[in-house]
């Protein structure tokens, strides 16, 4: 099985093209993932190369998971479609990913490009040639709208080289931007009729717990477009579990789940966990307890 969601995290070098803001760096969730992954933020190099092994290392030794795509994270861009470095908290080049998976087959390159960049259309071509299966995007900490018209060129190409586009769904409130809107998985549609296989992240959940205002939303795309995935991943964490807890009531949905954790964040069992301390493992206890068995892998995905 394929997890679909799941994090580098890199800090900046002279070298690897990632940027992490002044604040992000300050942040207590950057400090609480270097706590729990035994990051020394004060060595760059040192980080970096622990935390692709620490994940390696437990990506291997999962009994359910074997390969998982990894997340790159693109800037925000400004009129002009240049990176805007003061509005961009942290981004994770695209060829950190790339090469991450040329070291290692058991990573599936998920590259992040933000629609709104100059080049978009070219990085796209690029990082297909160099064997991207998807694009990962927050439009929220982004600064851009899914659904405007003149992304359509992009999604054309991503559709014609077979890119699937993975898009946060919900509120985010750790990062820069936060136009919230712009986390409804309606404003997919564009992308869906361009034939983009369209993966929309957590459950289509706000991330408010008790407000699923997305749900309706979700159940009319899977009506509607058979390029239409929704992915599993942070449905533990407390903010999302409301979700979870409705979608285990629409069992004739699983076909259109794809598996994801949200790597590096943790895996909450709500009385369902097997005692797994394999993150991989326990999300995949976890969502079979609450009747959200992996149904179909990415790898199996029309493309």
């Amino acid at each position: 099985m394929t997890d679909v969601h799941c994090h580098l995290a890199a800090l900046p070098t002279k070298t690897n093209g990632c940027l992490l803001s002044k604040r992000m760096r300050k942040s207590a969730i950057t400090h609480l993932i270097a706590w729990a992954e035994g990051l020394p933020l004060d060595d760059a190099e040192a980080a970096n190369a622990r935390y692709l092994e620490r994940l390696s290392a437990e990506l291997g030794r999962s009994k359910t998971v074997k390969k998982a795509v990894l997340l790159a994270m693109d800037g925000v861009y400004d009129a002009s479609g240049r990176l805007d470095e003061s509005k961009t908290d942290f981004l994770i080049a695209n060829d950190c990913v790339l090469n991450a998976a040329k070291a290692n087959p058991a990573f599936l390159p998920g590259v992040s490009i933000n629609p709104s960049r100059r080049d978009a259309v070219e990085e796209a071509e690029r990082c297909a040639d160099a064997g991207a299966v998807l694009v990962k995007v927050l439009p929220n900490a982004q600064c851009f709208d899914p659904s405007e018209s003149r992304f359509r060129a992009l999604y054309k190409t991503m559709a014609k080289r077979n890119l699937a586009f993975l898009s946060h769904v919900g509120f985010e409130f750790s990062l820069i931007g936060q136009d919230q809107s712009v986390g409804d998985p309606a404003r997919l549609r564009i992308a869906l009729e361009e034939g983009v296989t369209v993966i929309a992240a957590h459950g289509c959940s706000t991330g408010l717990f008790v407000w699923e205002k997305y749900l309706g939303t979700m159940k009319e795309l899977i009506a509607r477009y058979p390029n239409f995935y929704v992915d599993t991943s942070a449905l533990t964490l407390p903010n999302r579990v409301g979700a979870l807890w409705r979608l285990s009531r629409m069992p004739e949905f699983n076909k259109r789940f794809l598996f994801g954790t949200d790597y590096p964040l943790p895996v909450f069992g709500w009385g369902k966990s097997t005692g797994r301390d394999n993150r991989f493992d326990r999300q995949t206890d976890v969502l079979s307890a609450h009747g959200l068995p992996p149904a179909v892998d990415f790898a199996d995905l029309p493309r």
